[in-house]
């Protein structure tokens, strides 16, 4: 067995090579440069260049080809940089989430690379004899054995470490060879490397003030220490890719920078944000400039990258996905400490620019997907894309063809996946600080995903590539995992929900209901288990049931989009407590002004238009919730607590007052 195993492998060998020759000799010589900017967003690029601000992303689309790339879901960086590098989904290529469950000793670890199932375009292009060079990229630690260098996203800065860094100088597993770790030493940055000159367009900090929080030991909370980091780690990896680049000339390099991602969360709310006041006001005359200027970083980072450009080089510019700018949180709460601004402001669009060697001039590219980058840089190269990556070659802008034949799979066997080969280091473990920055961001809930042989795994990790075999209609498969997350967590109302989900596309409807009302009964908030539950009693025609089940999700939710539109088809309303009277009518809407108050700042405006609500329709419920939730955005509990309690006597059965009143109490 063992023998036939390794004569397949040199069967595939030699296959490669036979079919990398396939573009002619010029493919020897093809190089492509792969630039990648997180959560860089297509309208915030659009309305800077049309402002002429952004010189060389304007050339990239003059002379090059541009588009908008299409993400999946969820939209987390380890998964979709990871689908990216491998043109595999992640059901196939097993990265999950952030972190991941070590089942022998129960600890939180990082991403790694060893939980990577599939091959990456660094290893298929390292076997076909080219020259990489990797630098930054997601789930890359511990580095692999490749042709040419890697260094990996544990080399610089990390907002999974706890103080932000890596150990200096970098250890043998951040880089491969070893010995390049003592190369690049001179070029990482830390935070406290950067003068005040490169940090002064970000922040309009008092320079006393901004030597006074330096002084102090690094801290995430920080928002002008995060600042620092995500500038110094963009400046890091920025100069490590021009040094290999222009030394080793590598024929694949890929680059990754995160700073367009964190700027993002930190200040994008304050983006081009108009009528702000009080605390919203003031982090806008700080850091309101925050967020273009890191686009203006980036523009000029790409300007660096094509001054270095050879003419049988083609130049990658990409983002894993977009991202709501200028969008005000509905909690004002989430932004009032300056706390990141959640995943869910990530928007499924990223970029895509491609510029030089091979490809057209101005021409627009449609349709393109994230599982489309590698067939496409592989093609580049002169090499053969592989039958088992479902993205296709963007060939409608190439203009050298035909490309290779595909080839069945560079994986090591049909079906299956090797494990790249790495250092082999232990990972270390996560700290608390470090998961609660992640749920502060709206990324934890689930960790990662399964490794290879279960050496760092977590049942929980599975849930996001549960979710996504459900999204391919793959229900068995989704509906298993479930069933073992579940077994490892009962109490989860989240998980069961989901669980539900799978179930009713299965038709199995008694099973689901059961499902959603354990799910219920666990957590009396979960909006989706009685969305889910209305759904199935509406299929059941029992309307009245369904019609209940949707207005206590809106009672929980008011936005809830699923639900407002059921709610209105059958109904004609739109709400859980509908106003009924005139009176009740004026004071919602009131309460709707007040409520955008308060997400711009203006919290005594709030309070004030509450008081003229309360007035008007005084054994209203809705009103009292709002008044409670000034109350303690103004710092006044008490007055909360008081709103809440009222709110609890007119509306009895309501669980979220009655959670919320006990939050406030403890």
């Amino acid at each position: 067995m063992r023998r036939s195993h390794r004569f397949n492998l040199l069967i595939s060998a030699l296959l490669l090579i036979a079919l990398g020759g396939c573009g002619g000799s010029k493919s020897e010589h093809n190089r492509v440069l792969i630039l990648g900017l997180d959560g860089l967003d297509p309208r915030a690029v659009d309305l800077l260049m049309s402002e002429g601000k952004m010189a060389n992303f304007a050339r990239l689309r003059q002379e090059g080809a541009y588009g908008r790339l299409l993400s999946s879901k969820p939209l987390l960086s380890p998964i979709v940089w990871t689908t990216i590098a491998t043109g595999k989904t992640p059901d196939r290529h097993g990265i999950g989430h952030f972190t991941a469950t070590d089942t022998a000793t129960g600890e939180t670890r990082p991403v790694t690379s060893r939980m990577r199932r599939v091959k990456a375009l660094w290893n298929i292009v390292s076997e076909a004899q080219r020259e990489v060079a990797v630098v930054g990229w997601w789930a890359t630690w511990p580095a692999e054995e490749v042709r040419g260098s890697l260094v990996s996203d544990h080399a610089a800065y990390h907002f999974l470490f706890e103080q932000g860094f890596s150990p200096a100088p970098p250890s043998a597993a951040d880089t491969f060879p070893a010995e390049l770790a003592q190369r690049i030493a001179p070029l990482l940055r830390r935070p406290d490397d950067l003068s005040f000159d490169e940090i002064a367009p970000f922040a309009h900090l008092d320079p006393a003030e901004a030597a006074r929080r330096r002084s102090q030991p690094f801290d995430f909370n920080d928002e002008f220490r995060h600042l620092e980091w995500a500038l110094a780690t963009a400046n890091s990896y920025r100069d490590i890719g021009l040094e290999l680049w222009n030394r080793d000339r590598p024929n694949l390099e890929m680059v990754y920078i995160e700073g367009t991602d964190s700027m993002a969360h930190l200040f994008g709310h304050l983006f081009r944000t108009e009528g702000l006041s009080g605390d919203l006001a003031r982090q806008q005359q700080l850091y309101g400039d925050a967020v273009e200027q890191m686009y203006l970083f980036a523009d000029r980072i790409v300007g660096q990258y094509l001054d270095v450009l050879d003419a049988n080089t083609t130049l990658v510019v990409l983002s894993d996905h977009g991202f709501d700018l200028g969008t005000l949180h509905d909690n004002p709460s989430m932004t009032s400490d300056m706390r990141r601004v959640s995943e869910r402001f990530h928007n499924i669009e990223g970029v895509l620019y491609l510029y030089g060697r091979g490809i057209k001039a101005r021409t627009r590219i449609e349709r393109a997907a994230i599982l489309d980058i590698t067939p496409t840089v592989l093609a580049l190269l002169g090499l053969p894309a592989a039958s088992d990556m479902p993205g296709r070659i963007l060939s409608e802008v190439l203009t050298e063809g035909p490309v290779p034949q595909r080839l069945a799979s560079y994986e090591a066997h049909a079906g299956g996946a090797s494990t790249p080969s790495t250092a082999g280091e232990t990972t270390g473990a996560v700290d608390q600080a470090v998961l609660d920055r992640l749920k502060s961001l709206g990324y934890l809930g689930t960790a990662s995903s399964k490794g290879e042989g279960g050496e760092e795994s977590s049942p929980t990790g599975d849930r996001n590539l549960a979710g996504i075999l459900f999204e391919e209609g793959k229900y068995r498969e989704a509906a298993r995992l479930y069933k073992a997350l579940l077994d490892e967590d009962p109490d989860n109302a989240s998980l069961r929900t989901s669980f539900a989900g799978t179930l009713g596309a299965l038709d199995r409807l008694d099973e689901a209901t059961e499902q959603l009302r354990l799910a219920i009964e666990a957590d009396p908030l979960s909006i989706e288990a009685y969305h889910n539950r209305a759904v199935i009693s509406e299929r059941n025609g029992d309307l009245e049931s369904a019609i209940a089940d949707y207005r206590q999700a809106l009672r929980y939710a008011p936005d809830y989009a699923p639900s407002r539109a059921a709610l209105h088809r059958l109904t004609g309303q739109v709400s859980a407590d509908e106003p009924q009277t005139a009176a009740e009518r004026e004071a919602f809407s009131l309460a709707d002004q007040a409520s955008d108050a308060a997400r711009r700042g203006n919290y005594d405006q709030a309070w004030d238009l509450l008081d003229q609500a309360v007035a008007l329709a005084p054994d209203y419920p809705l009103v009292y919730q709002y008044r409670a939730n000034v109350a303690y955005l103004r710092g006044d509990r008490q007055a909360a607590i008081r709103a809440l309690k009222t709110a609890l006597e007119l509306q009895p059965d309501n669980a979220l007052f009655r959670q919320n009143l006990q939050r406030l109490r403890r």
